[in-house]
């Protein structure tokens, strides 16, 4: 499912801004960074991954925005605004759209740390 199927816009359409902006913003980042990446729903929400899932928008209603890379622990690599010390999950926080192309490459680097983890388990 691409960002532009209808469910993922409906889904969007009921999200009030200023969160909507910055959660598209921060799928386009993510789903745009390698072509094996795409968005979908699940469980209500907004999910972006490939094989399996990476990262999901939580807690959609409140600002800061937040992104829950599922088994972010698991990343390999520099991600300073990955913030979460339990077995899996990190979380990462946006607060306005530029926060999101500040951190555009790193959230680039997730994706393909992710790809790599996917690959070969590390």
């Amino acid at each position: 499912m691409t960002l532009a199927d209808p469910e993922i816009e409906a889904w969007f359409a009921r999200i009030r801004e200023p969160a909507r902006s910055i959660i598209r913003r921060a799928a386009d980042v993510l789903v745009s960074a390698d072509p094996a990446v795409h968005g979908y729903l699940k469980y209500g929400t907004l999910q972006i991954g490939s094989e399996g899932d990476l990262v999901n928008f939580v807690q959609v209603g409140r600002m800061p925005v937040s992104l829950m890379f599922n088994r972010g622990s698991r990343l390999r690599g520099e991600f300073p605004h990955l913030e979460g010390t339990g077995p899996s999950a990190r979380f990462m926080r946006f607060g306005a759209v530029d926060e999101v192309d500040a951190r555009a490459d790193e959230l680039r680097s997730i994706v393909a740390a992710w790809l790599r983890f996917e690959r070969d388990g590390a």
